[in-house]
Order: structure tokens, then C-alpha cells, then sequence
């Protein structure tokens, strides 16, 4: 039997004055569906959400909510009251008895004394720990998330996965952090040109679809042109004659008709070549730290580093919110003064920084283009300066708007097209890719690991941080230390220490095996065990996309090619099958 629709969107139109965002899109929302949404900056996400919602008129068309439905959506703005605890402000909130609060409270390590801890004491993620928590005591069938990893370390990244892993319900997650959305996500639904396309595949497997569609219709088009310019030869040719100008007439029709025939070619997410220009290639260490302290006047957050970093190193700086990782930046940067001890760069290195609160320093009036050059400081020509804009979103026809008129994530990306024309030796950057979508994230993630010269940086985007980092550096309970290994491994060990937190919280059975041991049933290597753990999350997804094709299949949905990917699918079962026994 097939799912039940949740939510029926019927030819949807919405423009702000003369921008359409939505013409006449249409789609269906089942039960039990994990949908990750993307699509450029301004493509209408959000709006989308906001209509399903309620809060955004529609200009024609319509939505409807089955009578089944139960929505739930975590707000962007904090619905707390000042003084309010944990469980005040679920109580409050919910209106729901405090064990209830409690229970699901739980799930994300909101427990015992963190129940009455005051809201504005706790860290940004487990403040979006209760937010979520507040969502699902409502018990909602279709959860909403807009942008939810924003801001969030790590640690709770992993447990909101390892949550919507669980979460029987249906799931639509906007969000520019490609990792999160195919960990998460069975479906993939593009807001693209006006429409809402979805797709019954994870987002890598639609991007392929996706650029499959794109260089068909490219073929196709070019076979178009070749057509129309022989027609239009012919008629170059014989047109003047009077003999034959019915011939030519015939054939100048044909060429409009084949314009027809043309597909429109959307744009399928493929990573550009962003540009950063190179630095002086020198050895040696950039930068040393001895006996440093680092915090405030009022509280000391971590004491007794020491490290060394070597020209040339890329060094992802990683922990939980709150642990001071941007105060270690900071101070690296020369932003704050350190408590004790010192941190010295080498001379003649030329740093540049960037944080989520640079743009507060842009002087309104200033354009896109003379922000631009004056951060070049005189060193680039405007052939550069616009390559490096261009890099950031920003064509032409922008660089006459003003500063004031720029939303806070188009100042984010103008920032960050400054900080590289300023031809550093060492970029030091604190979360820089919150305001991006996946293009440029990966295409800055690729340059920078390129780049010949320094960096710094402070990210929870996995797909960033993995395309960047050579040294990890965590700060942590007070200290900071360089952490062996690669990145992935440091989140492999993140990931197992939420299975053991999740997992402590649900009841134990001696009859039921963990579903993902630490080692194989005759001690095997700590390396087949992560390669197991991985394999039977991919087959929980692989099962989760079977089901769904199946359904759409029921329903009569693209059933031709549903049944292509199907097949796929479950060649694809079977092969991951056959990798875990291999390694069991």
C-alpha cells in the first residue's frame, strides 16, 4: 500500500515586484520521505517554506495540507524568554507535562542538571538541541528545517543526524552542507528556474542525474543549431531568387520551429575554478606559540598552548561551541590580546581575517565595486577584481548597488571576495561558509587547498573542512592539542562516541546485536569495523530509497524511469551486502 500524501503544492506562483521565484511548480509530500532541498542563493527555498507555512502569501495556485498533517519547523529566531531554563521554556512552550518534556528532552543529551540550566548559559548548538526538542513534542509527521546546521558544532551535527536517521516521520531539510544532506536525506528536491523538481534519489546520485540531463539536452541542442544552419544557408543562398522564395519562406519557418524543440539547459551544480592569488613560496615556520593562555579580562578559556605551524599547512581549528575556538583565532589574528604567554607570526606575512561580524565595519554607501577596490589596496587591476567578485556571485550588473541594499549574506560573500584581494600570506577564517551554496563552498574549499600559502580555519562543514585540512587542532575542556590522524578520522571517533550516547538512552537487550560493533565477531581490525559501520548506514539508506521508488511506482509517478533507478538500487543492495560479509 502506498504512503499517504501529507501535502499536495498546486501550480504555485509567488514575485517580488519584477522577481519570479515560483511559476506554477507543483509536488507531492508522502509519509515516511527524507527530502534534502537545494538550489542557488535566491532560488526560493525559504519562500517555499514559508508559503507551506503559512507566513508567505501565495499569488495563485495553492497548497494543500491533508487532513492528517502535523507540521513542524524549528524557527531561524530564538523563542526563549529572558531568565527562562530548560524545562521552563519547554513547559511553557508545549504546554506539555514535565516527564514528557523530559523523555524526549533526553534523546539529545538534555538531561539532569541541563534541565535547569537558565537557556542563555548553554551553547548555540544545545540552544538548537531544545529547539528541536520543542519541535517534537508536538509530535509532528513533517518536519521543516531551514538551514539547521548553521552555527552548530560538530558533536551536535552528528546527533541531529543520527536523529533524523530514526525520525519515522517525513523530512524536508534546506541546507548548503552537502555531507548533512547525504547522510540524512533518501530524496532530493531541486528549487530550480521556478520549479520544484523532486527527485526519488540522494542528492550525489541526483547531481550525476542531474548533469546526465544536462549534457543530453546540450547534445540535443547542438544537433538543433547544426540543422538550423543548414536551413539558414540554403536560405542565404537561394533567398533572393524569386523562383525560390516559397522554398525560403518553408525553410525560415522550419528554423523557428526547431527553436521550439530546444531544452532549456538549468544549471546542474557543477564545482568552478575559484581563483586565489598565489603568495611568495617560502619555509620555515609561520607561525609559533609558547605558554599561551587565551580569554578575557573576566575568564581564562583555555591555558598552556604550544604549537608550531609550518608555512604552507592548512589547519582546521575544531571542538564544540563554547570551547573557544574562535577565541584562539582571535588571538592568533591579533583581534585580542592574549591572557598569558605569546603568539608571534613571522615577519614580512601579510594576514587576513574574516569572521561573521566583518560586514558590520562596511561603510553603507560604498558599491560592490569600490569595497572591492578598496580592499585590492592598489594590487589588483579591475580584470581581477572582477574575476575574484565573479568567484563570489556577483556579476556585472551588481557592482553599482551599494552596500546598503545587500542582504547579510551577499555582505558575507563580499567580504570574503575582499579578504582574498588583499593578496595575504595567511587567511584566518571563522565559519565562512554558512552564507554559500554548495558551487562555492567547494570551489573555495578547493582553492584554498591549493593555495601555496596559510590557513586557519574554523568550520563545521565537513566537505569544506575535508577538502582543506592537513593538521587538526581541537580545543577542548580548557586545552587546545593537535589531534593525529585525518579529518575523517577525527569524525569517525565523533560519530561512535554519539552512538554510545544515543544508544545509552534506549533500552538494552541481550538478545539484539549492536547494529554497529566496534569490531568484527572474531576481534577483526578497527579499520574493518569503520568500514562496516559505514557500509550498513549506506544500506539503511539504500533500503530507505527502495521503499520510496517502490511507493512513487504505486502512485504512478515517473514510473518508467522509478523503475530504472529501482533496478539500480537493488544491484547496488546487494553489492554493499556482499561487502559486509566479506568483512564480518
Amino acid at each position: 500500500m502506498p504512503d499517504r500524501v501529507l501535502l499536495q503544492v498546486n501550480e504555485i506562483s509567488k514575485s517580488f515586484g519584477e522577481k519570479h521565484i515560483l511559476d506554477k511548480a507543483s509536488v507531492v509530500i508522502s509519509e515516511k520521505q527524507k527530502i534534502g532541498i537545494i538550489g542557488r542563493n535566491g532560488a526560493g527555498k525559504t519562500t517555499f517554506f514559508k508559503m507551506v507555512l503559512g507566513k508567505e502569501e501565495i499569488d495563485s495556485g495553492e497548497i494543500l495540507h491533508m487532513p492528517d498533517l502535523r507540521l513542524g519547523y524549528i524557527e531561524q529566531n530564538d523563542p526563549f524568554l529572558p531568565g527562562e531554563t530548560v524545562m521552563d521554556f519547554l513547559e511553557r512552550y508545549t504546554g506539555k507535562p514535565q516527564w514528557q518534556c523530559a523523555k524526549v528532552a533526553s534523546q539529545f543529551q538534555l538531561k539532569n542538571e541541563k534541565l535547569t540550566t537558565l537557556i542563555t548559559g548553554l551553547s548555540g548548538g544545545f540552544q538548537m538541541r531544545v529547539k528541536l526538542t520543542a519541535t517534537l513534542l508536538f509530535e509532528p509527521n513533517l518536519l521543516l528545517l531551514d538551514e539547521p546546521t548553521n552555527y552548530l558544532d560538530l558533536s551536535t551535527l552528528i546527533l541531529l543526524e543520527k536523529f533524523l536517521l530514526s525520525f519515522r516521520g517525513s523530512v524536508m531539510v534546506i541546507t548548503h552542507d552537502r555531507e548533512f544532506l547525504k547522510k540524512t536525506c533518501t530524496s532530493t528536491l531541486d528549487v530550480d528556474g521556478g520549479q520544484l523538481f523532486l527527485h526519488p534519489e540522494g542528492l550525489e546520485e541526483y547531481l550525476e542525474f542531474k548533469a546526465e540531463q544536462k549534457a543530453l539536452a546540450a547534445s540535443v541542442n547542438l544537433n538543433i543549431e547544426k540543422k538550423q544552419k543548414q536551413l539558414k544557408t540554403f536560405v542565404d543562398r537561394f533567398g533572393a531568387k524569386a523562383s525560390m522564395a516559397a522554398s525560403a519562406q518553408s525553410k525560415l519557418k522550419q528554423i523557428a520551429k526547431l527553436d521550439t524543440k530546444k531544452i532549456g539547459i538549468a544549471n546542474a551544480f557543477s564545482t568552478v575554478k575559484m581563483y586565489i592569488p598565489p603568495v611568495e613560496a617560502k619555509q620555515g615556520n609561520a607561525l609559533e606559540i609558547k605558554n599561551l593562555d587565551i580569554g578575557y579580562p573576566n575568564k581564562t578559556v583555555a591555558t598552556g598552548i604550544n604549537f608550531e605551524i609550518e608555512r604552507g599547512k592548512k589547519v582546521a581549528i575544531l571542538g564544540d561551541n563554547g570551547q573557544g575556538k574562535s577565541t584562539l583565532l582571535k588571538t592568533i589574528a591579533g583581534e585580542l590580546q592574549p591572557v598569558n604567554g605569546t603568539s608571534t607570526w613571522k615577519p614580512g606575512l601579510k594576514l587576513s581575517y574574516y569572521n561573521q561580524h566583518v560586514s558590520q565595519s562596511m561603510d553603507p554607501k560604498d558599491t560592490i565595486y569600490d569595497y572591492a577596490k578598496k580592499a585590492s589596496e592598489g594590487q589588483s587591476k579591475d580584470d581581477e577584481i572582477y574575476r575574484i567578485l565573479g568567484n563570489f556571485l556577483f556579476k556585472k550588473a551588481d557592482y553599482t548597488k551599494t552596500i546598503a541594499v545587500l542582504s547579510g549574506g551577499e555582505k558575507a560573500r563580499l567580504c570574503m571576495a575582499g579578504m582574498f584581494l588583499t593578496k595575504a600570506d595567511v587567511y584566518l577564517l571563522d565559519e565562512p561558509t554558512n552564507h554559500l551554496d554548495f558551487e562555492t563552498v567547494e570551489a573555495m574549499g578547493q582553492a584554498l587547498g591549493e593555495f601555496n600559502g596559510t590557513v586557519l580555519v574554523v568550520s563545521h562543514n565537513r566537505t569544506f573542512v575535508n577538502l582543506i585540512a592537513t593538521e587538526i587542532i581541537e580545543v577542548k575542556n580548557g586545552q587546545v592539542k593537535r589531534v593525529l590522524g585525518t579529518y575523517e578520522d577525527y569524525v569517525w571517533q565523533l560519530e561512535q562516541e554519539a552512538e554510545k550516547e544515543t544508544s545509552s538512552n534506549e533500552p538494552q537487550s541481550t538478545s539484539t546485536p549492536d547494529p554497529y560493533p566496534t569490531a568484527g565477531p572474531s576481534g577483526g581490525s578497527k579499520e574493518n569495523a569503520k568500514k562496516i559501520y559505514e557500509l550498513k548506514k549506506t544500506l539503511g539508506k539504500i533500503e530507505s530509497k527502495i521503499k520510496n521508488l517502490q511507493n512513487q511506482i504505486e502512485q504512478g509517478q515517473n514510473a518508467e524511469q522509478n523503475q530504472i533507478i529501482l533496478n539500480d538500487q537493488e544491484v547496488k543492495w546487494l553489492e554493499v551486502q556482499d561487502e559486509i560479509t566479506k568483512l564480518s
